[in-house]
């Protein structure tokens, strides 16, 4: 069908019978290309008939879908026209595995971060009511999402403006991990109890109909009719924001979906739609392990396996392991993360120390504002998230912890590039961000063991610390018992009169390896571990900035403000004018998919980059394999 069919438009004329028949072909599309190529596979398979539901009741685009986070939008672009496309799915030069406005007009917004899409649905439904028009807008937002603070003021102020707008709460009973919070036991609790929705209108209609007798009896009447109310209607929460509410929808009933869309267009203010979908839907792998299924790199369909992992630990693993290691010996050590207890490596740490474990929910502000509140009464909060996830906390960092002066570890997991899901998840920007804040240690492991001795360091320091480390697995160094360096003390790895590669992180090993082709063409070069951004080590840098004639900063994060930038503020500083400088690290623009290595070959920051900076020419050794 998917062959045949002029897609969203065709829906339309399609029997409930063929739209079933569709989903089938759609969710074995999706299995066969996530298998292929990795993504996001168990939160598209639970979306598949919503979709189609959207796109047969409303015209895209000429009405708004705004999709949160945007992992589920797979079946939304191929209904909209990308279905030859869809191999390419975030893969270098091919389709974005999130919606994205340049790929086709039915992306209205750019998504990849949660919680944003009420706010931009409110705000494109003010747009058109100001400029006269009469289109529909739809913000489809998941109950782990709902769990975002903007989400909550998004839905106070619409329910303040009372414009048309319809929310599609997608109610899988999870984000990444299982939701967590006091929202997602209320969403439990209407889920258990979906009939008695129907007996809302009955109820309010027979109080009003109650002979009012002077104002004290009325007074208890509304009382009494609250009281009704909290008793018997699921979504009151949402009635009281200034929504109506429906639902809840069974998510995969094609028919009911149909209907319930169009009973929400009909409808003024706004509205929001409870819908109940089960993530993985029709992939019993998937169905049966929806985590383990949410972001995969393939698997074999069969059988549902995922690639093993042979070799090292990954960085994950590893400052997981340590956490668990330091807080058996102290207790003041404390846990926070914000909804990705499995992805941030403390799945451990929750199931050894319940008591000091905090998954928060998908709220970075609040995870970073309550990690100061733990740190004012003397705990040791570690708060680990993604470098791009973190971004959403700047001010909670800056104002709450590190004005404060306040011992929070900030643990940055998926530092630099992170491969296909492209620039919003790219965790290029955290040492431009945190750079420029008063107070703040700022440290990047160039292997595993650095990793854990950095972690042992932060936990003895009394003052915010930034650790950032990459994806992936380490190197398979062994790792040492005791801490072999201090605050802000580099290390020279080799020496060399040519040029000095001054490397920070993940970049560090790169630099090594561009030094042995450097030296195989008779030019030698020193490298420098600077293992820190701030504070960085004046000495060293300033007594091979005098001793060579080059230096090469490389660091896997934009240019703009990032580890180069600082290099050269100090070389300012201490009137250092002669000395060439060279900054590798990636422009001033947003970075798109591609595997790891394929952008770090597109920027230069790989051995043949370092090769082309100091000696002008690009490198041309036939028997070595760049960028591997």
């Amino acid at each position: 069908m998917l062959n045949v069919l002029k897609l969203p438009g065709d829906l339309k004329n399609l029997s409930y019978n063929e739209l079933e028949m569709l989903a089938t072909e759609i969710r074995e599309l999706l299995i066969s290309t996530v298998s292929r190529n990795g993504g996001h596979l168990a939160s598209n398979l639970g979306v598949v008939e919503l979709t189609l539901a959207l796109h047969r009741v409303f015209n895209s685009p000429d009405d708004k879908i705004i999709w949160d986070v945007g992992h589920q939008s797979y079946v939304h672009k191929i209904v909209t026209g990308r279905v030859s496309e869809i191999g390419t799915l975030r893969q270098y030069g091919g389709i974005s595995g999130f919606p994205k406005p340049e790929e086709s007009p039915h992306d209205i917004f750019a998504t990849g971060h949660s919680s944003t899409s009420i706010s931009v649905a409110l705000g494109l439904a003010k747009a058109r009511d100001l400029s006269g028009e009469k289109y529909n807008v739809l913000s489809v937002i998941g109950d782990g999402s709902l769990t975002g603070g903007m989400a909550f003021e998004a839905l106070n102020n619409a329910g303040h403006l009372k414009t048309n707008l319809i929310v599609v709460l997608n109610d899988n009973e999870m984000s990444i991990a299982p939701n967590v919070g006091a929202l997602s036991n209320y969403l439990s609790r209407i889920r258990m109890n979906p009939t008695l929705y129907k007996i809302k209108e009955d109820i309010q209609q027979l109080i009003q109909k109650i002979p009012k007798v002077g104002e004290t009896t009325f007074r208890y009447l509304d009382k009494i009719k609250d009281s009704l109310k909290y008793l018997v209607i699921p979504g009151i929460l949402f009635e009281e924001l200034g929504f109506s509410y429906f639902g809840p929808v069974d998510g995969h009933n094609i028919r009911q979906l149909i209907q319930a869309f169009q009973d929400a267009s009909e409808c003024k203010g706004p509205i929001l739609l409870h819908v109940l979908t089960k993530k993985g839907k029709g992939y019993k792998p998937a169905e049966e392990n929806p985590a383990k299924f949410h972001g995969v790199s393939g698997f074999e369909i069969s059988t549902g396996a995922l690639p093993q992992q042979f070799g090292p630990p990954t960085y994950t693993e590893v400052f997981g392991e340590t956490l668990v290691e330091m807080a058996l010996k102290d207790e003041r050590l404390v846990a926070i993360t914000a909804a990705m207890t499995s992805g941030t490596g403390l799945q451990e740490f929750a199931k050894r120390f319940p008591d000091r474990f905090f998954d928060v929910g998908i709220a970075e502000e609040h995870a970073v504002t309550m990690a100061a509140g733990l740190a004012t009464a003397e705990k040791k909060p570690v708060v680990a998230i993604y470098s791009t996830f973190l971004q959403r906390a700047f001010d909670q960092i800056l104002h709450d912890v590190c004005l404060q002066g306040l011992p929070v570890i900030f643990a940055l997991d998926r530092a630099g590039v992170v491969g296909p899901d492209g620039p919003t998840h790219h965790g290029v920007f955290d040492l431009s961000y945190l750079r420029l804040i008063p107070g703040i240690t700022i440290m990047a492991p160039k292997d595993e063991n650095e990793l854990r001795q950095m972690l042992k360091l932060a936990i003895k320091m009394d003052s915010p610390v930034a650790l950032r480390y990459p994806r992936g697995q380490g190197l398979g160094i062994k790792f040492t018992p005791e801490l072999t360096f201090g605050l802000g003390e580099a290390e020279v790895l080799r020496e060399g009169e040519r040029a000095a590669i001054l490397a920070i992180g993940s970049m560090v090993k790169t630099a090594e390896k561009a030094a042995d082709l450097l030296a195989q063409a008779g030019i030698y070069c020193t490298v420098i571990n600077c293992r820190f951004v701030k504070p960085l080590d004046r000495k060293t840098i300033l007594y091979w900035a005098r001793k060579v004639p080059h230096l090469v900063t490389i660091e896997d994060n934009v240019l703009t403000g990032g580890f180069g930038s600082a290099v050269l503020e100090l070389l300012a500083e201490a009137g250092i004018r002669k000395t060439k400088v060279s900054r590798l690290g990636y422009p001033d623009q947003f970075i798109e998919s591609g595997t790891i290595c394929e952008l770090h070959a597109i920027y230069g920051l790989n051995e043949e980059g370092i090769y082309r900076v100091i000696t002008g020419h690009p490198l041309n050794l036939a028997s070595v394999e760049v960028g591997k």
